[in-house]
């Protein structure tokens, strides 16, 4: 399986995107996090410079609207196969970058994908 980002991964166990961490941990998918705060998920490193990843495949957001444009660049520097708007995420500006750059994208839930065998 390609390699997936968690961008807005938290150190917190109750936080959605701890969770996908390890559900992708879980799953065997090769896993990086990008966060505010430095630490580990697990085995995963939440690194807080974004200059750091390459060949990523998978981006699934855990940042709401408001923050994202900040990483518009970013994400489109990465070239990732797809994004991923888990619910609270969805943002039809980002969907049209995404559009333009020949990105695919879908509102989802990286927990119920991968739950249900659709990652």
């Amino acid at each position: 399986m390609k390699k997936t980002l968690v961008l807005g991964a938290s150190l917190k166990p109750s936080r959605y995107s701890n969770m996908a961490v390890n559900k992708l941990i879980d799953h065997n998918i090769d896993t990086e996090a990008f966060g505010l705060k430095a630490g580990k998920i697990g085995r995963v490193q939440i690194k807080t410079n974004f200059n750091e990843f390459q060949n990523i495949h998978t981006v699934t957001l855990y940042i709401g609207p408001k923050r994202q444009p900040e990483y518009y660049n970013a994400i489109l520097k990465l070239a990732p196969k797809r994004v991923i708007f888990n619910p609270g995420t969805e943002n039809p500006e980002l969907y049209n970058i995404l559009k333009y750059n020949k990105i695919e994208f879908e509102t989802s839930c990286t927990l119920v994908l991968l739950s249900t065998n659709q990652y």
